[in-house]
């Protein structure tokens, strides 16, 4: 799905990045997509995914490991993080202290970004498309 539509999903992790909450947050996030659409999970090594066993039976949705220093492994997310500096600057952002809401405004802002690679279609519009082929099928 990200890499038709570059949609950006964002939880907050108000109680940083233990395993156990960022597994409850993913799990809450997903929990709106159809589950023909949560074919895989793509992750670095973090030891926030540690729990990803969890992850995968509450969504039906498996979880990859990329290779160590592999980051070309996970195109769109190293682009996205890229975006995500401009709103919150590497070492001068404590995630614990940004809301859901406020996540929810700079996913908004993202999702309505028109895109290059997307032949100028904003996130949004290739989620709406895709989501309406997906459930009607």
């Amino acid at each position: 799905m990200e890499r038709h539509t570059r949609f950006v999903i964002l939880a907050a992790l108000p109680e940083g990045k233990v395993s156990e909450h960022v597994v409850t947050q993913l799990t809450t996030m997903m929990g709106w997509l159809p589950r023909r659409l949560l074919a895989s999970l793509t992750w670095d090594q973090g030891s926030e995914m540690a729990r990803h066993a969890q992850f995968t039976i509450a969504t039906g949705c498996p979880v990859y490991f990329c290779d160590p220093h592999s980051p070309w492994q996970r195109g769109t997310n190293e682009n996205t993080n890229g975006l995500l500096r401009q709103y919150f600057p590497k070492g001068r952002t404590d995630f614990r202290t940004i809301s859901q809401t406020d996540l929810d405004a700079v996913a908004d802002q993202l999702n309505a970004r028109p895109r290059e690679t997307l032949g100028w279609d904003t996130p949004g519009e290739r989620m709406a498309q895709l989501l309406g082929v997906a459930t009607t099928n």
